[in-house]
């Protein structure tokens, strides 16, 4: 059982160009949260979507793992996740609504949640987070968990309060990345990805990231 189970909205069986391509990304930023959680108390698994077919694929994962919160996190550092397609949103509209149906409390953080926030949170999300979302999304479960704090003070969130959208300041970006532990990679199957890449391209390759934000800054 974990106390948060975190997911991503990429799938590759619905991007046909990319399927055909099979260059598969582990969802680097989704591990980046992860290992932050982990560091800090929080129990986690990782329901990943690369390779799944079916977005009903992850209510077995919640019937397992029992989570107080479902994290949708998409992958900030890969392009492909950036540049959402409609079905993709469809699919992360219908996870929510199976998070629901678990009792959970609902979290997402994807570019574009950040684009669609209204949206959202009309289909179910109870915090959409905006901006680099590791820290944000580590106070805002470490403030619900511990049902003390004021979550009108975590930056970076967005949420509905009466029907109304509250949206509380920016977060900064962070600059002391060493605070920051290395992605959670026991949390996918590498295996899954070393075989897909070398059948289809003859080799295997893994991205990293060295800096936050646009390199040209």
């Amino acid at each position: 059982m974990a106390e948060i189970l975190l997911s991503n909205t990429y799938f590759l069986s619905f991007d046909p160009k990319q399927l055909k391509q099979m260059q598969p990304y582990a969802p680097l930023g989704t591990l980046y949260a992860a290992a932050v959680l982990r560091a800090n108390g929080f129990t986690v698994a990782l329901h990943d979507t690369i390779f799944a077919t079916d977005v009903n694929a992850i209510a077995p994962v919640f019937k397992k793992e029992l989570p107080t919160f479902f994290v949708i996190y998409d992958d900030g550092f890969n392009y492909l996740t950036k540049m959402c397609l409609t079905n993709m949103r469809e699919a992360a509209f219908e996870m929510i609504t199976i998070a629901k149906q678990f009792g959970c409390t609902v979290i997402i953080s994807s570019s574009d949640a950040t684009d669609h926030v209204a949206e959202y949170l009309n289909k179910g999300a109870d915090y959409v987070i905006k901006g680099e979302a590791e820290i944000t999304l580590l106070e805002l479960v470490q403030t619900l968990a511990g049902g003390q704090g004021d979550r009108s003070t975590i930056h970076g969130l967005s949420y509905l309060l009466a029907d109304e959208m509250i949206t509380t300041s920016k977060r900064d970006v962070l600059h002391a990345l060493d605070t920051i532990p290395f992605p959670a990679w026991d949390l996918v199957d590498m295996e899954q990805y070393q075989k897909k890449w070398r059948a289809k391209n003859g080799y295997f390759s893994l991205n990293l990231t060295t800096t936050r934000g646009c390199p040209f800054k």
